[in-house]
């Protein structure tokens, strides 16, 4: 797919099917992400990948999804959490432009993901002193993102936004994501 269609694609999922990822999926996506720019060329990101399925299973009630919905709604319930997560520390001596690089990290793993047609949240609202006690992650990785992947069970669109401003996503009759973008004109200055 070309690189349009690949962005339009590549949504924030939260509802997935029990597929599992192909290792060799993973694998390359740490791989991708390990030449990816980063500041300096600090290197400073480190990653968790977890593919075990209890541990991807006991890593659900540290998580915190979709705060615009009703908990009820935004939460994956059994059968459609995601089959792995990819978990994006920092060192603890990184530079001041370490987030920036986390950002491109999860974009571009989130990109590589899409283009099998795995599906991706990025989650910040996690309880780290959990997930890091859980995944016995090093005392000097400091955690930043938590992604989740897995096959989509759901469908999310770019829609209009709406005539009262509301940049607020929501579910449509069939439970599916509707997140309003705003148009070019609004966000954007041309000289």
């Amino acid at each position: 797919m070309d690189f349009k269609e690949l962005s339009v694609k590549c949504r924030t999922y939260r509802r997935f099917s029990q597929d599992p990822i192909d290792p060799a999926i993973l694998d390359e996506l740490m791989e991708n992400v390990r030449i990816v720019s980063s500041a300096m060329n600090g290197q400073v990101l480190r990653y968790v990948v977890v593919k075990d399925p209890a541990l991807v299973k006991a890593l659900q009630p540290a998580i915190h999804w979709a705060a615009a919905l009703p908990k009820e709604l935004g939460t994956p319930k059994e059968g459609e959490q995601p089959v792995a997560f990819i978990l994006v520390c920092k060192e603890a001596h990184a530079n001041p432009w370490s987030d920036i690089d986390a950002g491109i990290a999860v974009r571009n793993i989130a990109l590589n993901a899409c283009s099998y047609g795995i599906g991706s949240a990025i989650l910040g609202a996690v309880e780290w002193n959990k997930v890091t006690s859980l995944l016995e992650v090093p005392e000097n990785w400091k955690p930043r993102l938590l992604m989740a992947l897995g096959y989509p069970s759901c469908e999310s669109h770019i829609v209009e936004v709406p005539a009262n401003g509301s940049i607020k996503y929501y579910l449509d009759e069939n439970k599916n994501y509707c997140v309003p973008k705003r148009a070019l004109k609004d966000i954007c200055i041309v000289k």
